[in-house]
């Protein structure tokens, strides 16, 4: 893959420099490819009569080395020198040692520029050259979408490193997926899920980010897309712990807390992983629901509840809207399910939930994760704007 240094990572103040001892083999080279064989350049006794009484380094030689810098330190690699003012002010010696430094002044996002300082010093610290470029850094191509009869398989799961995230990892990289982890706080899960996935030969990368901030949806938007060459499977399934709050205790900060983690997180990640997914042609947003929004209601668990249903409601509206584009939009509602999630219930409700349901167990993670398999294969191309339920028939609609 073709590397691009990445523009927004430049900043202003930023300084690279490289050393170079000027010798007859350096002006050899640049004779042989410039043709200016001056003899003030070349020939020593040519040079003796002349005020500077030895032979003078090409300026441009000299200078040639700033786009070196520029190449491969600063900004590195698709840097276009575009422009450049030199002032010669000392002359280089055959056999000098050249500092050659770059130091960036300004910065234009717009054109993608960068304006430098650009200066040499010799080994005596003494300014040979001075002056000021421009750089443009060419932006990285786009990836180019899948050629036809292959399907790109990339699917990010946002709360990866949970118990139903961590199952539906599992599956999606059983089924060919290259996977992107996303995890806010649980890194050493997150990296340790990743190994076993590796270890099995699947591809997958962890990556962190708080996806309640744009700027941490477009990391992992982006991470996905830079790593593997595009999305085109997103799985909401990120989701704060419950804590059961009567309505007297119910603060409003645990509501927006449930908002920002399940709605809020989804919507920004749809935005940031649709560009990609129209340029592969297609794609498949899945987020996780729950039985708790439209099922028998389990008190305290309002603010759970709420965040739950705006997530159903944006499943429904986003898939009228991305439908034309090729993008289905589902939601996959578990039941109560066997994870850490429900440590704080208790076994006799967990018992009880279980006796309630026609399959007469909770839900395992592996449930959901066969379920999100479902939405995310060419079997389900023509499902959308659906709500899956897995609850083993504790709730059933028609």
């Amino acid at each position: 893959m073709n590397v691009f240094a990445d523009f927004d990572a430049v900043k202003e103040g930023d300084q690279q420099s490289l050393v170079k001892q000027i010798g007859e083999a350096d002006i050899r080279r640049f004779v042989e490819l410039t043709g200016d064989d001056n003899p003030l350049h070349v020939d020593p006794d040519y040079a003796s009569e002349t005020s500077f009484k030895e032979i003078v380094v090409h300026g441009m030689l000299g200078a040639s080395f700033i786009s070196t810098v520029i190449g491969t330190k600063l900004p590195g690699p698709g840097a276009l020198w575009v422009s450049q003012s030199m002032e010669f002010n000392l002359p280089v010696r055959l056999g000098d040692t050249l500092t050659v430094t770059c130091t960036v002044l300004k910065k234009h996002p717009r054109e993608r520029l960068l304006e430098l300082d650009t200066r040499i010093c010799n080994q005596h610290g003494q300014v040979v050259l001075s002056g000021g470029g421009k750089v443009k850094l060419l932006e990285p191509p786009k990836p180019k979408p899948a050629a036809p009869g292959v399907r790109l398989k990339v699917a990010i799961v946002t709360g990866g490193a949970g118990g139903i995230g961590r199952a539906i990892c599992a599956k999606l990289a059983a089924d060919g997926f290259a996977v992107v982890v996303n995890y806010k706080a649980s890194q050493d899960k997150a990296l340790k899920l990743v190994a076993q996935l590796k270890e099995g030969g699947a591809t997958a990368l962890a990556v962190q980010a708080d996806v309640s901030t744009p700027d941490g949806a477009a990391k992992l938007a982006n991470a996905a897309v830079e790593h593997f060459g595009g999305i085109t499977v997103l799985v909401n399934a990120a989701s704060p712990r419950i804590v059961a709050r009567s309505i007297e205790e119910l603060a409003w900060d645990e509501v927006q807390q449930q908002l920002d983690v399940q709605l809020k997180s989804a919507l920004l990640m749809i935005q940031a992983c649709k560009p990609a997914m129209v340029l592969a042609g297609s794609g498949r947003v899945i987020s996780i629901g729950s039985q708790s929004w439209d099922g028998v209601p389990v008190a305290g668990w309002t603010a759970y509840a709420i965040a739950k249903g705006a997530l159903s409601t944006l499943t429904r509206y986003l898939a009228a809207e991305l439908g034309p584009q090729g993008i289905t939009v589902n939601l996959v509602s578990p039941g109560m399910t066997n994870t850490a999630f429900i440590a704080a219930v208790s076994e006799k409700h967990q018992l009880m939930v279980a006796r309630q349901t026609p399959l007469r167990r909770l839900a395992e993670p592996e449930d959901t994760a066969g379920a999100v398999a479902y939405l995310a294969s060419e079997q389900a191309a023509y499902v959308t704007g659906q709500n899956l339920r897995v609850n083993g028939g504790s709730s059933m609609s028609w």
